[in-house]
């Protein structure tokens, strides 16, 4: 039974909070919300008691073996070096990590050297389809990959929406993103310092050698394509569609893959993400999301905005300066109590929502 201390009781948090109240090898044994009538609320539907404002009391009082921190994006960094500085054995966050890339580096490397899990949080990446898919992939059962495309990268937000994209486009080709260049409108957002509403075009060259094109702007499709000779894996908000080889019109022929049910699937691919999370924890598998992915999605924004911002001149990854940063819109950032969209007690207590 692994004990879980839930960092941030708002609407996602509360949804963290039902999955390891859920499974059954999971308790939640202490909660931290700053927002006090939150904090009793959510406490009285999942039966915790252990109630703290934030995580340091917490962590002076309890020591769990989970910490899920499910705060604003700003609040992350220090809870999560908190968590680590204490002995937790697992530490997760969710999207995005980070606006400064060397505070994601320093999240990373402190659970890294003292051999901590450090997951990420709420992507399809962890969809069970999807990773079937990219083990389809890697195994070589399409053929070699020779191209690759993104489209709505990040729907006007490439960093807090995008990691979704870049996470995803990472997992089924196996590869890094290792060049970018870009092109942004509006142009006036290029120096503001967050992505709301930052439309990016360009296109990424992965360490495998292909070559990814990058659309911001609406079309019919909003996910990731990967392909080779002849077929193609559709990651499309959802379960990837799998195709091979041409009909008589030229139009690809569609496979009717069924995927390999899953175990656990309550909370759709949060589920995956938890479940991968715990068994690393217990076994050192491999996660589905980790704190590395991350990073790298935000690696990535911050690249094709400088690159944007400078006149679509090439940009190489790693970056050298660990300085550059990109912020999220202000909800992701802050969150909805700071941006006045507090969540009603009826709706912490369970209810509907509204």
């Amino acid at each position: 039974m692994h004990r879980v201390a839930i960092i941030g009781c708002g609407r996602m948090g509360q949804q963290y909070a039902e999955a390891y109240t859920t499974f059954p090898d999971t308790e939640v044994v202490a909660i931290a919300e700053h927002n006090p009538e939150r904090r009793e609320a959510v406490g009285r539907r999942f039966g915790v008691k252990a109630l703290y404002p934030d995580a340091p009391s917490l962590l002076n009082d309890i020591v769990p073996d989970i910490a899920a921190i499910i705060t604003p994006s700003r609040f992350y960094k220090d809870a999560v070096i908190a968590c680590a500085e204490t002995g937790v054995k697992g530490i997760s966050c969710d999207k995005p990590i980070a606006a400064v890339l060397s505070d994601a580096d320093e999240m990373v490397e402190i659970c890294a050297s003292r051999g901590i899990v450090f997951a990420g949080g709420n992507l399809q990446r962890a969809m069970n389809e999807l990773q079937e898919a990219a083990r389809m992939l890697r195994a070589g059962e399409f053929g070699q990959i020779v191209g690759a495309a993104i489209h709505q990268w990040g729907n006007g937000e490439i960093s807090g929406g995008g990691c979704q994209h870049v996470s995803a486009l990472r997992l089924l080709t196996g590869a890094e993103v290792e060049a970018v260049v870009a092109w942004a409108t509006p142009k006036e957002l290029l120096d503001s310092g967050n992505d709301d509403g930052l439309r990016v075009n360009g296109r990424f060259r992965l360490t495998s050698g292909v070559e990814c094109s990058v659309f911001s702007e609406p079309n019919p499709y909003q996910g990731a394509d990967v392909w080779t000779a002849d077929s193609l894996v559709r990651w499309n908000w959802g379960p990837p569609e799998l195709y091979r080889g041409f009909e008589d019109d030229g139009t690809r022929k569609r496979l009717h893959h069924e995927y390999a049910p899953y175990d656990w699937n309550q909370f759709g691919y949060l589920t995956g993400s938890i479940r991968s999370f715990i068994a690393a924890i217990e076994t050192g598998s491999e996660l589905a999301v980790s704190g590395h992915d991350l990073r790298q999605a935000l690696e990535v924004a911050i690249a094709a905005r400088e690159s944007a911002r400078l006149g679509a001149v090439p940009i190489k990854l790693p970056l050298k300066d660990r300085s550059l940063s990109l912020y999220p819109r202000a909800y992701r950032w802050s969150g909805g109590d700071a941006e006045g969209l507090v969540q009603p007690i009826s709706e912490a207590l369970g209810g509907p929502r509204l």
